[in-house]
């Protein structure tokens, strides 16, 4: 794995456990933990669970003991790792988002295109797919519970950068994370509605905007420029002719991780919020009119994706098991020779998505299509 801070963190946890909870077929070993300061990255492994450390990623990349290279770094340098290991022969989990750009993310694209032909797997970590609620969601509507859809609402709304004395972190720096809340949050309702509604956006109109536009520096001296956005709103249009709206913003004061998604059909409705993340409201539009609305669906019986894994029905899961999840759906595409989904084709249509948002907002709101 080459990166060891946040998500380094919960994709340790999902690695040391997968196979705990799942029957694999491949059992994953935590060979070697890569980060470019010595000490802290030593510090790192110790307490993560990894066996070995490099201070140099393309080290990593090239040990005899390593077969898949995990990315969990900030976006700058996701092409490069990501590409340099599919090349190396080594499967390939790559955070989200894909890259910070449209030409990165074709890149590497092409690149797993290239490795795929060699038996050479590759998948990136939209990890609310893995939720319980969520996959289910995209069942019922598989099965055609909802009918036509017609109206999806996506927001992800968060409040960790309200203050304004919050430091200049590198997801603030438009160099290292792309974009702000439309890369970092956005591609994950993107992602998401895409995923349960089992469409693609054709066109976007978008605004976005940056509240606070100088914060203070990490280090203690100065202030900086924040050259990303703090918040984005676009509304869409999916091939198959749904409207859509997305909200994605650091700004929502009181809500912490709050991801919400509803989808209206002609059949009927699904709502679903990530703080309440083992929930699912559904409303079957067919039914009698003096008891219609949302029923609750408490996503944790053994029949529910993913959940049977777990717990007894009724003691939910929670953020680091989508991870698990994550890790033990790749580790069986691995070992089946199969593709793991998303795969950086899916990474890369969600990339255009994004590009389409800021284009458009950098034109007075106007209409842009997504490129097929």
């Amino acid at each position: 794995m080459v990166g060891y801070a946040f998500m380094g963190r919960v994709h340790s946890q999902a690695w040391r456990s997968a196979a705990a909870f799942f029957d694999l077929p491949l059992r994953p070993v935590m060979a070697a933990l890569s980060g470019r300061d010595a000490a802290r990255v030593t510090a790192a492994a110790a307490k993560l669970g990894w066996a070995a450390v490099e201070t140099d990623w393309k080290d990593l990349v090239h040990r005899d003991d390593v077969q898949l290279v995990d990315v969990c770094t900030p976006g700058d340098s996701h092409a490069e790792i990501a590409i340099a290991a599919l090349e190396a022969g080594r499967h390939v989990l790559c955070e989200k988002p894909l890259a910070n750009t449209v030409a990165e993310a074709e890149a590497m694209a092409e690149a797993a295109g290239r490795a795929r032909a060699r038996g050479v797997r590759s998948m990136v970590g939209f990890n609310y797919r893995r939720v319980p609620a969520l996959a289910y969601a995209r069942e019922l509507v598989r099965a055609g519970r909802l009918g036509q859809i017609r109206h999806v609402r996506a927001q992800y709304l968060q409040d960790w950068i309200v203050d304004p004395a919050f430091p200049l972190v590198w997801r603030l720096r438009r160099e290292r994370a792309g974009s702000g809340a439309l890369g970092d949050i956005g591609a994950h309702i993107v992602d998401a509605a895409q995923y349960v509604t089992d469409d693609l956006l054709a066109g976007v109109s978008a605004i976005t905007e940056t509240f606070v536009r100088e914060r203070p520096l990490p280090e203690g001296t100065g202030r900086g420029e924040v050259t990303v956005d703090d918040a984005a709103l676009f509304i869409g249009r999916f091939r198959g002719g749904a409207l859509a709206s997305f909200e994605a913003t650091r700004f929502a004061a009181g809500r912490k991780n709050a991801l919400r998604l509803e989808v209206n059909g002609s059949l009927g409705s699904l709502a679903f919020d990530f703080e309440s993340m083992n929930e699912l409201w559904f409303h079957d539009h067919a039914g009698d009119a003096a008891e219609a609305g949302f029923r609750r669906i408490l996503v944790t019986e053994p029949g529910h994706p993913y959940a049977g894994a777990w717990w007894p029905p009724g003691h939910a899961l929670g953020y680091e098991h989508t991870f698990t999840h994550q890790a033990a759906d790749l580790l069986q595409a691995v070992a089946a020779g199969a593709d793991p989904l998303p795969s950086f084709a899916d990474g890369l249509q969600v990339q255009r998505v994004l590009a389409a948002v800021e284009e458009s907002a950098a034109n007075e709101s106007r209409w842009t299509p997504v490129p097929g």
